[in-house]
């Protein structure tokens, strides 16, 4: 399978030095990437500097602590992709509590760190998702476009404890935008565990089916930020946070039959939802309910999608 996530992505005309969280995940991983594809210098916030330095071959600055930078490191943008995964261990008060350290607790940190700087970045870039909308029922029609509210359940609470711990950072007077993100699909996160029922011909509509389902080509991620450190580099209007879903959605029951499809396999057995939630508790509502959050701020901006439908995105990452 061809790797096309770090194909021809501009970020800036100029060099710029990127500061980055998460650097060593999936979507970080392909950022660094592309940023020095396109001539950029960066550095990488990480648990373990001796690891990531060894991953990037030496090509990037690797961090253990905010304090090991100096006062006279300017950092022109800063993206923020840190957090425990979401999706895992049932969400009992200790783990609720790790995933609110891992994203609200370091974007704090990092917030502080971007306040006492001498040198500002122009720019900080969160993270964020579409459960920051709560759920959205099965049959319900309503696109949620940025403007949406969210809702008293704790993942989207999370999102919006992670979004206004990132906003105070436009104190300090940098812009922010925060990066609400679908379901990413690449060679790696979730599409490749998604993929074993489907490729063993075992594949099926999951609790129903019908819940909408929000994602988003991996290029499309990276692409996605460049547009968005274009347009700060430009004095743009940037909005305080996007949706980062293709605008074609599709619901569960409809990307497992173009999985299916594309990979010469049956799609028969349904999944019904109730084993789910008494295996995940309620983050079952991640998978049983979905949210059809379409890009209309990108959209409205010029952004063109590379992959704009489902069977776009699976035919270049499964054919």
């Amino acid at each position: 399978m061809s790797d096309t996530s770090t194909s021809a992505i501009h970020f800036s005309d100029k060099r710029i030095t990127v500061l980055i969280t998460g650097a060593t995940g999936f979507i970080g991983k392909k950022l660094v990437a592309a940023l020095l594809k396109d001539g950029h210098q960066v550095i990488a916030l990480t648990r373990d500097p001796a690891k990531a330095n060894a991953m990037f071959a030496g090509q990037v600055r690797c961090v253990q602590e905010l304090d090991d930078l100096s006062d006279t490191d300017a950092v022109d943008v800063v993206i923020n992709l840190a957090g425990a995964r979401i999706l895992g261990a049932r969400w009992s008060a200790r783990r609720k509590q790790t995933l609110r350290a891992s994203r609200v607790g370091l974007t704090k940190n990092l917030v502080s760190w971007i306040a006492n700087a001498q040198h500002k970045p122009a720019l900080l870039l969160s993270g964020s998702a579409v459960g920051y909308y709560g759920i959205q029922h099965q049959d319900d029609p309503t696109p949620l476009a940025e403007d949406a509210p969210p809702q008293a359940i704790f993942m989207s609470q999370l999102c919006q404890e992670w979004e206004q711990a990132a906003g105070t950072a436009r104190q300090a007077g940098v812009t922010v935008a925060c990066m609400r993100f679908g379901m990413v699909l690449g060679h790696e996160g979730a599409l490749p565990l998604m993929m074993i029922p489907v490729r063993l011909g075992l594949g099926g509509p999951l609790g129903g089916g019908r819940q909408m389902l929000a994602w988003i080509h991996v290029e499309d991620v990276l692409r996605g930020m460049a547009h968005l450190i274009q347009a700060s580099a430009q004095d743009r209007p940037i909005a305080a946070a996007y949706n980062f879903t293709a605008p074609h959605g599709t619901t569960q029951a409809e990307f497992s039959r173009t999985a299916a499809l594309i990979l010469h396999r049956p799609c028969l057995f349904p999944t019904p939802g109730f084993p789910v939630r008494l295996l995940l508790g309620e983050q079952a509502d991640i998978v049983l309910e979905g949210q059809r959050a379409v890009p209309v701020l990108l959209q409205k901006e010029g952004f063109q999608f590379r992959y704009p439908t489902v069977d776009d995105a699976l035919q270049a990452l499964l054919r």
